[in-house]
């Protein structure tokens, strides 16, 4: 990767003389950008161009070279390519399209074009890319038409225009790039090469990116968490809607997966995820500008109420809080402004403060260890100052703890962004999006202090499961009802109630007197999903007589609803105490595995879609916080009349599930519906269970 991104000598295969073409750009920019290196221009018409020497072949050329860049059409790479790899070359870029994004015959010519580069050795960048940019080197290998000033933010994307439209907005706000890599369709060189060599980048601050997809699930993610500990990483993925992922097909010939799974993915590697182009550079601003928060406490200056009120309002939304202010704080402040009658916060400074009371606020706030971070919002009125204000603040920081500005307005009342950007204070033309940026701070701020990733191995009966799973794949039966579901939970430590099938009134009572009274009885069939609607469920059955009732008014509602459904029986099963109906499970991503599913029972899944994800394996710290992630986590710990639940049990619950998934890649889906929770020291009970496998041919 290094003879890559940092060439000592670059041939150009293709190099044209007629302005426009991708080869005379290609060698323009190579000449333009000030590379210090031999170019060497490649043409079959021989003579010079640009001051150069032009050569027939590029075996004719009598120096080694390390790179080449190929902009011939796409029927001419392959033996383009095959003449680079005789040169030894160790590196390629392909600009040209017409490979796997075109049809059959164009991912036949880029599976050639592979293995021609991979027997020779070559590392290869493209096709169907714009190229790269190294800003440290001088070094412009590509078709844009400018190069960057240097800087510390690295960009790549997997579409070649919105590489160039990153570097346009880098350079609107004042950011420097120190590369600009675009990946094209990652025949060879992915995302995951690239995020490994960016990580250890020394000029490289904040890693910003664009993904169509993602090639190999499990290696993005472990590439993305190692580089993520050395430094901040913001992607925009696209392809997480409908539309958006038959948009995706069409350019790139590959599909995206499902929105949670990419989310859970980058939650685990720790990537800040965008969901707008807008917001993939609000986020990249305060993590290449600011440290991250400790926590959450946030103070906000204001010289409006409003103004102030809405960022409050956003705070609370993103999770984060307004910190309450100290003593000592107070009466700071009253001595910068001792016209202030009170001191809250949100803190009206008044319309009439001066740039310097900003500065000595902002001063004395950062002393303060119960804040974490300061928002400071403006509003123009008649006797502010802007842009005075805003050098006075970026003067003030002391980068111990973030500081962002939102000024209201327009253009006129900011300073250049050269000079905040010199000074490094991220500011926002809206209170909402300043706090997503330090919500962004935040996010990663806390991912990287999080614990050390430890996943607990529990002693299961691992044996059990594989006879089951064996046996329902050798005869087709890929569907398991609760029965056999509750009989694999059984044996990776689930509590499961006494319980037994039966197929005649007779056989149920005596079932339901052996295991006591009361007793749930549920019809058994791999037809019916959703038991409860057909009315085949009776809970609390509490003699002998009502359970033969309920049987045969069972059956005949079943075959009422149900006509074509196979009955297999009636499950009959000690009832469950009460308690708190809790949902969880794991679907298999086709891109990234198990992938663990958390939420409340009834309506909070049904119509809030109050759900988290978390990718398996998980550790108890990774399931607490995906309990708290979601919004119905103040029930689980007891309040709003609600009793506190075991929330250590549903930790180990999910940690069991991620266990199981791991240990067997034939299970696709698993639900746990409900999974009932008592108070702590209660084992949860599982009330309800279903699972899918794959065939055996989809194993792994």
């Amino acid at each position: 990767m290094d003879r890559l991104f940092s060439p000592q000598s670059i041939a150009v295969i293709g190099a044209s003389k007629t302005p426009g073409k991708v080869g005379y750009e290609v060698l323009n920019n190579l000449i333009q950008s000030g590379f210090e290196g031999p170019i060497v221009p490649v043409n079959q018409a021989g003579g010079e161009l640009m001051g150069l020497q032009v050569y027939a072949e590029i075996n004719d050329y009598p120096y080694d070279l390390d790179m080449v860049v190929i902009t011939v059409p796409a029927e001419l790479v392959l033996e383009a390519a095959s003449s680079a790899v005789k040169k030894k070359v160790t590196a390629a870029v392909v600009v040209a399209s017409g490979f796997k994004e075109s049809g059959i015959r164009g991912r036949e010519l880029e599976q050639q074009l592979v293995e021609v580069c991979r027997k020779g050795g070559v590392r290869l960048l493209g096709p169907n890319c714009l190229g790269f940019i190294n800003t440290e080197i001088k070094l412009n290998a590509s078709f844009s038409k400018r190069i960057p000033k240097p800087g510390s933010m690295a960009i790549f994307s997997q579409s070649g225009a919105l590489c160039t439209a990153m570097m346009d907005l880098a350079e609107g706000r004042e950011l420097g790039v120190s590369k600009s890599i675009s990946i094209g369709n990652k025949a060879d060189i992915t995302e995951v090469e690239v995020l490994t060599a960016l990580a250890q980048d020394e000029q490289t601050r904040v890693i910003v990116g664009y993904l169509e997809d993602i090639s190999d699930g499990d290696r993005f993610v472990k590439a993305a968490e190692e580089a993520s500990m050395q430094k901040p990483i913001v992607i925009l993925k696209s392809g997480t809607t409908t539309a958006g992922k038959r948009a995706a097909a069409i350019h790139t010939g590959v599909l995206g997966g499902p929105a949670t799974a990419f989310g859970a993915a980058f939650k685990r590697a720790g990537i800040c995820r965008a969901d707008t182009f807008e917001a993939l550079f609000d986020y990249s601003t305060a993590l290449a500008m600011q440290p991250c928060p400790r926590g959450s406490r946030v103070f906000v200056l204001s010289n409006a109420g409003g103004p102030g009120t809405i960022a409050a309002d956003a705070l609370e939304r993103e999770g984060l809080e307004i910190c309450s202010v100290s003593n000592e704080l107070r009466t700071a402040i009253q001595h910068i402004l001792p016209s202030v009658s009170r001191v809250n916060n949100p803190m009206d400074v008044s319309a009439d403060a001066e740039p310097a009371d900003y500065a000595a606020l902002i001063t004395e706030v950062q002393k303060d260890p119960a804040v974490d971070a300061v928002l400071v919002v403006l509003a123009p009125q008649y006797m502010t100052q802007p842009a005075v204000t805003a050098l006075a603040i970026a003067e003030t920081q002391d980068f111990s703890k973030p500081v962002l500005a939102s000024f209201l307005g327009g253009d006129d009342v900011m300073p250049s962004r050269r000079e905040l950007a010199t000074l490094r204070l991220p500011f926002y033309d809206t209170p909402e999006r300043a706090v997503a940026a330090l919500k962004s701070l935040f996010d990663y701020g806390q991912w990287r202090r999080r614990p050390a990733r430890h996943v607990v191995r529990f002693p299961v009966n691992r044996r059990r499961v594989e006879r089951i799973i064996a046996r329902r794949q050798r005869t087709g039966r890929l569907r398991l009802g609760e029965v056999k579901s509750k009989d694999i939970l059984k044996a990776y430590g689930f509590h499961i109630l006494e319980g037994r099938l039966t197929v005649s009134p007779e056989q149920a009572m005596e079932i339901a007197r052996f295991i006591g009274f009361p007793v749930a009885m549920k019809i058994v069939s791999p037809n019916i999903i959703h038991k409860s609607d057909m009315g085949g469920v009776k809970l609390n059955v509490g003699s002998s007589q009502e359970v033969a009732d309920a049987f045969e008014l069972m059956m005949l509602r079943i075959g009422r609803h149900a006509p074509e459904a196979h009955i297999e029986g009636i499950y009959v099963e000690k009832m469950a105490d009460s308690g708190m109906e809790v949902i969880i499970g794991m679907t298999r991503d086709p891109q990234f595995g198990p992938m663990l599913m958390f939420g409340l029972g009834g309506i909070f899944v049904e119509m809030m879609k109050d759900v988290a994800f978390h990718l398996a394996p998980i550790t108890e710290d990774e399931a607490i916080q995906m309990l708290k992630s979601t919004r119905s986590y103040e029930l689980l710990k007891g309040k709003r009349g609600t009793k506190e639940v075991d929330i250590g049990a549903i930790a180990v619950a999910l940690q069991r599930i991620s266990q199981l998934a791991t240990d067997f890649p034939q299970i696709m889906e698993l639900d746990i519906n409900p999974l009932i929770v008592g108070e702590i020291g209660n084992e949860p009970i599982v009330a309800d269970a279903r699972m899918t496998f794959a065939h055996t041919t989809e194993r792994g």
